[in-house]
């Protein structure tokens, strides 16, 4: 059980913390199984209040955990894996990247060939446990990916892809957070143009986001479904539809995925 389980997450930026927040939301998990490091950990002392560990030796950290999360950007990677490897146990302990672009094959060019590693996607909903994290792995027996799909099921849920998936799994589940934020405020602007304080506006918008969401989920409808319910002959919704569609609407949101999938796939 992940609950007994000693993390570390190594480099713990914003995705770490919202990682670090979502375990520490579960009842059963324990912070004193969690180690948190960063060069400078003064943005980690909220943690430290809760009983987190907090230290700058990734070492030492790698060392004393059963999971070792690495939350350090791409080209960070081969470097403090080739830091921590001489503290690691390749038959026991298990690596997990969240690094964009970063293989499987690049990791074991410096790790063992026998370690066990991960390739995960969350996104900063951990924070909350509404993350989506897709997930692939190598040396992995089916144990292992239970325990690692339990950690990341514990901040929101898991999706098993092929690696050959992660760079589109990063566009549609990580950066895919900031295109529906965007749309958010843009969706708040044209609210407080037509008459509405900001406020109200937001509150709006959040839960029409988030309504439009557990719909789709609940009923596992397809957009288009949800929309003819909502379009009337004549009406101010079609109005609307059509001339966001005029100003080219889906084409830009298609083109921003692409756009950022060639960015970490090329």
């Amino acid at each position: 059980m992940i609950s007994k389980v000693k993390i570390a997450i190594i480099g713990c930026g914003n995705l770490g913390a919202s990682i670090a927040n979502g375990l520490l939301k579960r009842d059963e998990f324990d912070p004193k199984n969690l180690t948190l490091t960063k060069r400078n950990t003064d943005s980690l002392s909220g943690f430290a209040v809760l009983g987190v560990h907090i230290q700058t030796d990734n070492i030492s950290a790698a060392a004393n955990a059963d999971i070792i999360i690495l939350g350090v950007k791409p080209f960070n990677i081969a470097p403090i894996l080739a830091e921590i490897k001489p503290s690691l146990d390749p038959k026991e302990q298990i690596i997990i990247s969240l690094a964009t672009g970063i293989s499987l094959a690049e990791m074991y060019q410096v790790i063992n060939p026998a370690s066990i590693a991960f390739r995960a996607m969350p996104n900063i909903a951990a924070d909350i446990q509404e993350s989506v994290t897709c997930v692939c792995s190598q040396n992995a027996d089916a144990d292992q990916v239970n325990l690692v799909t339990e950690l990341f099921n514990g901040i929101g849920f898991t999706i098993p892809i092929d690696e050959s998936l992660m760079e589109a799994a990063t566009v549609l589940g990580a950066c895919g957070i900031a295109y529906v934020l965007r749309f958010m405020r843009a969706m708040i602007q044209g609210g407080i143009q037509i008459g509405f304080d900001s406020h109200t506006a937001s509150k709006i918008v959040n839960q029409t986001v988030k309504g439009a969401a557990e719909l789709m989920i609940q009923k596992n409808m397809h957009p288009e479904a949800a929309i003819d319910k909502v379009t009337t002959p004549k009406g101010c919704t079609i109005v609307g539809l059509n001339e966001m569609e005029h100003q080219g609407f889906s084409s830009a949101m298609v083109r921003g995925v692409i756009a950022s999938y060639e960015k970490i796939a090329k």
